[in-house]
């Protein structure tokens, strides 16, 4: 049904070409009855309203404003809008527009056919700024606010949704519909994508974010280290580990040589030989068979590494330490 009451349109007949957003309307207001606040960077975001909206030819929504930001996508259909200062626009399929906060606008649909609306209606907060700076939150909080800023000056004239905003509107119904793993966090994203992907269109060139780049000598060095704690248990040559972190065995050598100050094969021996130590203490059980367990396939090479490390055997060192 039509927001007056008449049959909806979108009720496909046989034969019509599909159109995609019809499945939001078998329960409109799926999106609006969900208690959706999230922060993101240094805002709160509250969403009031996502749904989709069918206007029957020649409504109007008289002049109105909002106290938050609605976003408004056109899908299917056409219409105009018209602002306080008497700017008027036509609206067809593909444009969107927004109303920031105190915006005085009004919508008419087109007099001879319908006209359907994405509409994301939230209210976005400032908040405290958190103290973490870990693991990307420094990066988070200055991609929300360039957003927030490049929404906060938007003109309200509609503009082409070149970035696909739409879809995101589809992907959180389809989550409504499957309640997947991970349901809230999904969503959350569709109604940040639709923040992005609204004020990218307004961006400049200059207004692209970076990544900080890696150390690459220091990020491959801690590769191959966690690499060889995982699997010291086990015979592991340079040439493997080179492999796995992609550099060459030379340039990997140069690497621990730089990073770690040592060779590739003084640190995989000091990898077993901390846990030879360790288990020599802990258990009980025959040395031979800890030194097969860390990754030495000839016993009697332990002896001389060990005591080179230790300055004496394995024996003398569980004696040292009080186990017999």
């Amino acid at each position: 049904m039509l927001m007056d009451g008449r049959p909806d349109p979108l009720e496909r007949k046989a034969g019509e070409t599909p159109f995609p957003f019809a499945r939001m309307a078998r329960k409109r207001d799926a999106l609006d009855r969900l208690d959706l606040r999230f922060r993101w960077g240094r805002y709160g975001i509250r969403v009031l309203h996502c749904h989709l909206a069918a206007f029957a030819p020649g409504h109007v929504i008289s002049f109105h404003k909002h106290s938050e930001f609605e976003f408004h996508f056109i899908p299917k259909g056409k219409g105009t809008v018209t602002f306080a200062d008497g700017a008027a626009y036509e609206l067809h399929e593909g444009l969107f527009y927004l109303t920031g906060p105190d915006v005085v606008h009004e919508q008419r649909s087109d007099d001879a056919e319908p006209m359907y609306e994405l509409c994301l209606h939230c209210e976005i907060v400032p908040l405290e700024t958190g103290s973490g700076t870990e693991w990307g939150d420094s990066l988070e909080v200055r991609e929300a606010d360039e957003c927030i800023r490049l929404l906060q000056t938007m003109p309200p004239a509609p503009t082409l949704d070149r970035y696909q905003a739409m879809s995101a509107f589809l992907d959180a119904y389809r989550a409504w519909e499957e309640q997947p793993v991970g349901f809230y966090t999904t969503v959350k994203q569709t109604m940040i994508q639709i923040l992005l992907r609204a004020a990218r269109v307004h961006a400049s060139p200059e207004d692209a974010g970076n990544i900080p780049e890696r150390d690459m000598k220091d990020h491959r060095f801690r590769l191959a280290i966690q690499y060889i704690e995982d699997n010291a248990a086990r015979p592991i040559t340079l040439e493997e580990v080179a492999e796995r972190v992609q550099v060459s065995p030379r340039q990997l050598q140069r690497i621990f040589q730089s990073e770690g100050r040592t060779t590739f094969r003084d640190w995989v021996e000091h990898v077993r030989l901390q846990r030879i130590s360790s288990d020599l203490l802990q258990t009980e059980r025959p040395i031979e068979e800890i030194a097969l367990e860390h990754g030495f396939v000839n016993p009697n090479y332990l002896y001389p590494v060990f005591k080179h490390k230790f300055g004496m055997t394995p024996s003398a060192y569980r004696r040292l330490h009080g186990v017999r």
